[in-house]
């Protein structure tokens, strides 16, 4: 469990703003799945959902990055919450897959030129002997502008996506899952990306991406 416990580049663990931040939130009790509950719901109401800013930088998938700037995408707030959980010395990796998302807006859509997710992010954390998944990604305001319910984590069940809004429209199935990392497998990431989206590494990309920031501007 070592590489799991250890601060990373990405998962950040020992950065001063982590170590604050999980300390802040950890809660007084002793129980790692508490704390872990705790650090879950924190994640992912302190740093607001915008996928708007992705970017090529890989700096900006560390956990202390997301918790500077306060809104970020998936990726950088399951990094977030691994490093929360590894200072309080619960074993944590990143997991990544790609997903449809049924329910994304039509900017988002005519961004990715696609419906489906890659590379989505999400935390596995260690507790009473087996890894639970935790996706903090979607804060409660977000989930509610979109009529699906925020999705919980009690620590012991699998926290992944809602299949479901509260019409029972289809929302979110996953098609691929990666596999699970010690920390962000940066080339792979970024390959597979510039795979699924080849107009995203274009030198227009970061203007257009500054113009479509509004689209959550409510969330």
């Amino acid at each position: 469990m070592h590489e799991y416990l250890s601060p990373g580049r990405f998962i950040d663990s020992d950065h001063p703003s982590v170590v604050e931040f999980a300390e802040k939130h950890r809660g007084s009790s002793r129980d790692p799945i508490a704390q872990a509950v705790n650090l879950y719901y924190a994640v992912r109401e302190a740093v607001r959902y915008n996928p708007y800013t992705f970017s090529r930088d890989p700096e900006t998938l560390r956990g202390s990055y997301a918790l500077a700037t306060g809104e970020s995408y998936c990726v950088p707030k399951a990094t977030l919450l691994a490093g929360c959980a590894r200072h309080c010395g619960i074993a944590a990796r990143i997991g990544l897959a790609d997903v449809r998302n049924h329910l994304s807006t039509p900017r988002l859509i005519a961004l990715l030129k696609s419906d489906v997710f890659a590379m989505h992010g999400y935390t596995e954390l260690y507790l009473q002997g087996r890894w639970v998944k935790a996706t903090p990604a979607f804060n409660a305001r977000l989930c509610e502008v979109f009529d699906v319910p925020a999705l919980e984590f009690d620590g012991v069940n699998d926290s992944v996506f809602h299949a479901f809004n509260r019409q029972g429209q289809q929302s979110m199935e996953y098609l691929v899952d990666h596999g699970q990392f010690a920390d962000v497998p940066e080339v792979f990431f970024f390959e597979h990306l510039q795979q699924c989206y080849p107009h995203l590494f274009s030198e227009q990309m970061p203007a257009l991406l500054g113009d479509m920031q509004s689209d959550l501007s409510d969330a």
